[in-house]
């Protein structure tokens, strides 16, 4: 899977990447992408951030850079369905995963088990001060039927966890929005739409 970049009227930026590889084409930003489900800007930036389903595990967070190689199909932190979690490399700590240096490291991974993640959010708002919120990123969760708070330092990986209340519902996230409330909104697969708030 490829990140393409163009202009609105279709044409190609100013600043692409150029790849050695004969007919390659110049709307191309990044690739090795698995199966994208949520893409978002990061406020204040130009910087895109998309998750990424993995096989069987190693579902990802990624930080897009122009040029660059996510690994897919030869490198994940997942396993191949035919594998299975019992393959050594596929194991947590194991050798199969890993990216570097030839290809771009995801922020961070789920592992071993897959969470499917969806939506994709930075938070901006001010209705969660006293939690600490601000500027993390939210993922929703398909196959975990739940939403992640990913702390970040920079753009580097700091810490994840469920935010408990959506974990509780049980519901397929879909989708994860902020709302001009500052309110985080959410999608789900069963066709609820749910404020998550205090």
């Amino acid at each position: 899977g490829k990140v393409i970049r163009i202009n609105r009227d279709g044409t190609i930026p100013a600043g692409n990447p150029t790849f050695a590889t004969p007919g390659a084409r110049p709307e191309i930003w990044s690739y090795g992408h698995r199966n994208p489900q949520g893409a978002a800007m990061r406020p204040g930036s130009d910087d895109l951030w998309v998750t990424e389903h993995g096989p069987l595990g190693g579902d990802e967070l990624n930080f897009v850079l122009p040029g660059r190689n996510y690994g897919w199909p030869l490198v994940s932190y997942g396993c191949p369905y035919w594998a299975g979690t019992n393959t050594p490399s596929c194991r947590p700590g194991g050798t199969g995963g890993v990216h570097a240096p030839t290809y771009e490291e995801p922020v961070t991974t789920w592992l071993p088990v897959s969470t499917a993640p969806s939506g994709l959010v930075f938070y901006t708002g001010g209705q969660f001060d006293d939690l600490g919120w601000q500027g993390n990123a939210f993922v929703g969760g398909l196959a975990g039927a739940t939403l992640w708070r990913i702390v970040l330092n920079g753009n580097a990986f700091v810490s994840k966890d469920e935010v408990a209340v959506v974990k509780a519902l049980g519901q397929r996230m879909r989708v994860v929005k902020q709302g001009p409330d500052g309110w985080l909104y959410l999608a789900t697969d069963s066709g609820q739409l749910l404020r998550l708030w205090r």
